[in-house]
């Protein structure tokens, strides 16, 4: 599994900027139109969002955002591992990350919008595991086939 060097990200780097597009292309590709809430790499430069990366001997391992919603609540966002990290800890790495941010900031919840088909199936197991579950809506998702929202308390 080995150890990941996690830093705030400022979204220049050619690197993240291909794992990024691979996020995107793969959400349109499993997603129904209507159901692609992955941020654009413009969003992700935004105030409310804060964009980490974890990397491992000089390599992109995995990235995550966290959105600001309230005073009291975060959303992830953008959790993506690379491929060729998949499966050997960067998801975990990175959200164990995102969860001690959302603490520090004093958040009370932190919630996710994700997909309930097979591809997705692996993010939802590791948010299971580290206590997240299924939800109403939040925010400006609505409820449907595709999309499961879940939270956890912090």
């Amino acid at each position: 599994m080995g150890e990941y060097l996690i830093r705030e990200d400022d979204l220049t780097g050619e690197a993240i900027a291909e794992l990024l597009r691979l996020h995107l292309d793969e959400m349109h590709q499993w997603s129904p139109p209507e159901s692609v809430h992955a941020m654009p790499i413009e969003r992700l430069r935004q105030p409310d969002v804060t964009f980490y990366s974890a990397w491992q001997s000089g390599r992109l391992a995995a990235c995550g955002a966290i959105k600001h919603l309230a005073d009291d609540h975060g959303e992830l966002k953008s959790m993506r591992a690379h491929p060729d990290f998949r499966g050997r800890g960067a998801g975990k790495a990175i959200l164990h990350h995102l969860m001690a941010v959302a603490r520090a900031r004093g958040y009370d919840r932190l919630s996710l919008e994700t997909g309930r088909p097979d591809p997705f199936l692996p993010a939802r197991r590791l948010y299971e595991s580290h206590g997240f579950a299924e939800c109403p809506p939040f925010g400006d998702y609505v409820a449907d086939d595709f999309s499961i929202c879940m939270t956890r308390t912090l």
